[in-house]
């Protein structure tokens, strides 16, 4: 086996776990898989990509790679913009559409409406900007080697350890904060959690903010890596819940170790079995997890 597959498969898996933790989050605590998660990607994609190209007109120069990168600082500047109007436009789906039919206390009807946003959004993306593939740069990276005959472009190295950045902070806020705490209390019993104080709305607003942002660097992650297209979210959205389950619902590191085991696992089918095999090791992981162990890896037995 070509050891190169070990630096594609933990880039994939980075790629895939800052979705994935949305997921879970979103599962956790309002107890629905949310198909239109997958849309967040793109909409983070997208939004970095016009406000990079419109911080890029007002300052000269800011297009320009930092280093050996082709990460520019016009991009610096967009992705956090980019990251919030994602959270935002997560909260605002829930304002306008979920919430509203949490009230009524059925869940069929939250998974189909969040599968008619994930159409109508992605509709919409298209045909704002065309199925035309998009992209942040044109220029070409050349791998490089780091260690035990391994090699990385500078875009994958410092994309790496962004996403170890986003998770260490994302473990940090719910492990030693008191919005993480009233999650996880949420999450528990949200019953018990009103009683006791905890304000359950402002929670939930602050777990579609957060879910949103880290979409959002995702779709940063597969546009610089790949390319950014209406589909890319759609794709994503199976290696998403794969490894959101597989690390067991509620999970933070979880959800990022399942969401390195599918990359890992789609890295070593392209290697060994060819690129259209790919898609079909997160259904694989999926049902295994299912048939198996359906709390996951970190997730409490039932």
């Amino acid at each position: 086996m070509n050891p190169q597959v070990v630096v594609d498969g933990l880039i994939n898996g980075a790629m895939i776990g800052l979705g994935a933790i949305g997921v879970t989050l979103t599962y956790s605590i309002l107890g629905f898989a949310n198909f239109a998660h997958g849309e967040y990607v793109t909409v983070g994609a997208y939004a970095t990509l016009v406000l990079a190209a419109g911080v890029s007109a007002l300052i000269a120069g800011s297009s320009d790679g930092l280093g050996a990168s082709s990460i520019s600082p016009a991009l610096i500047v967009a992705v956090p913009l980019a990251m919030a109007l994602t959270a935002g436009f997560a909260l605002a789906l829930d304002r306008f559409l979920f919430r509203r039919l949490r009230g009524r206390g059925d869940s069929i009807s939250i998974v189909m409406a969040s599968f008619g946003a994930s159409m109508a959004i992605r509709a919409a993306i298209e045909f704002l900007f065309t199925s035309r593939p998009a992209y942040f740069t044109r220029e070409l990276q050349i791998a490089r080697p780091i260690a035990f005959g391994l090699k990385a472009t500078p875009n994958q190295i410092a994309l790496l350890a962004v996403a170890a950045i986003l998770l260490v902070a994302v473990h940090l806020l719910l492990s030693r904060t008191q919005i993480g705490r009233a999650m996880r209390a949420v999450s528990e019993n949200p019953a018990l959690a009103l009683a006791a104080g905890v304000d359950v709305d402002a929670t939930i607003r602050f777990a579609w903010i957060l879910g949103g942002a880290l979409a959002g660097a995702a779709g940063v992650m597969v546009g610089l890596l790949v390319q950014i297209r209406p589909f890319m979210g759609f794709d994503l959205l199976l290696p998403l819940f794969a490894a959101a389950i597989l690390g067991g619902i509620g999970s933070v590191p979880g959800a990022f170790v399942g969401a390195l085991i599918v990359g890992l696992g789609e890295a070593l089918t392209v290697e060994l079995a060819g690129a259209e095999w790919r898609a079909g090791v997160a259904f694989l992981v999926l049902i295994a997890v299912l048939l198996v162990r359906p709390s996951g890896l970190a997730g409490r037995a039932a």
